[in-house]
């Protein structure tokens, strides 16, 4: 069942999501195309979704580490309402809400300029790499803005 998290707009709420955590996976995809690597998180994450008008546009998961670092797992949001602020504002939310209880929030993505960039606009830095993940872990080829994804670039960003 979804509850309420937080009014953010006129009509953009963020709700966390608490089972049924299946039925987000079409939008999962966007951000981690591949099911099977979905669900080694699906059941351990926190979701936070975004809605704007009572149309879901994003969703963040976000797994706890230890008792200092919490993990973003997965940051989408559909094409259509891309480049609006949305993932931007889940991203804000997720990070004030945990900021009282850990003090980093970590991250791995594809080294895709556009994706980095939009995290290191919001404080991360780049900490390592994981050499070939994306073409050891995935059955075919994940490619972004043209370009095959190869190693998996982590990020943090201090809570405190």
């Amino acid at each position: 069942m979804d509850k309420e998290v937080k009014q953010i707009g006129l009509k953009m709420e963020i709700r966390e999501v608490t089972s049924n955590k299946a039925d987000y996976m079409e939008i999962l995809l966007i951000g981690d195309e591949d099911e099977l690597m979905i669900n080694k998180y699906l059941e351990q994450s926190t979701f936070f979704v975004l809605y704007d008008n009572d149309i879901l546009t994003s969703i963040c998961a976000v797994i706890e580490i230890d008792s200092e670092t919490v993990e973003i797992k997965n940051l989408a949001t559909y094409p259509e309402y891309q480049n609006k602020g949305y993932a931007s504002k889940l991203l804000d939310y997720v990070c004030n809400r945990y900021k009282e209880k850990f003090r980093t929030v970590i991250l791995g993505t594809g080294e895709n300029e556009t994706t980095l960039n939009f995290y290191k606009k919001r404080g991360f830095v780049e900490t390592r790499r994981i050499k070939n993940f994306f073409t050891d872990n995935y059955s075919h080829p994940i490619v972004e803005n043209g370009k095959q994804l190869v190693d998996m670039i982590y990020l943090k960003k201090s809570l405190t």
